[in-house]
């Protein structure tokens, strides 16, 4: 149920415009650069014994939880966008805990890259859209949480950049 034409397609352009910067930032990432962690305390992955990576939860959004490590912003993308398809499309029981990192740059690619064809399938048939928002924010149009995912993604995809550049210049 889109709103119109106008918002509609300017909603898909700024994803796309998103999605171009995370495109960039993603396509050479290594392994061993993801899963640097920038400083000693900041959000990162582990992996447990049973093989499965599980992401930290920061208990706040201050500057002294630290830069989240690029494997943690991508395990993000990939939580968000999990959590958006499975409370707007699915039976909205999906919990942050049941969403693994990938343990690999190319799983998370892969990944990612599923989520992106989804939701442009979802942008690209407005009148499926759900009438309401249910998550992360509830009773308020479904255009909100398609703002609100072209941002995420646009300050993950940043986040990411920045944190190649300390990545790439650590030991100069």
């Amino acid at each position: 149920m889109g709103t119109g034409y106008m918002t509609d397609h300017t909603l898909r352009r700024q994803f796309e415009i998103s999605w171009g910067l995370l495109a960039y930032h993603l396509e050479t990432l290594e392994d061993a650069e993801c899963l640097w962690r920038p400083a000693p305390r900041s959000p990162h992955v582990a992996q447990l014994a049973d093989g499965t990576w599980r992401a930290d939860w920061p208990e706040d959004e201050s500057y002294a939880a630290g830069a989240p490590s690029i494997a943690w912003l991508t395990w993000h993308i990939d939580f968000w966008w999990s959590m958006t398809f499975d409370h707007h499309l699915g039976d909205g029981t999906l919990t942050r805990e049941r969403v693994a990192w990938g343990g690999s740059v190319e799983e998370m690619k892969r990944r990612i890259g599923a989520h992106r064809q989804r939701w442009i399938e979802l942008l690209d048939a407005p009148d499926k859209w759900p009438g309401q928002a249910r998550w992360p924010f509830a009773d308020r149009p479904f255009e909100d949480v398609v703002a609100w995912l072209n941002v995420e993604l646009m300050k993950n995809a940043a986040e990411i950049g920045y944190a190649r550049f300390v990545y790439g210049t650590r030991q100069i």
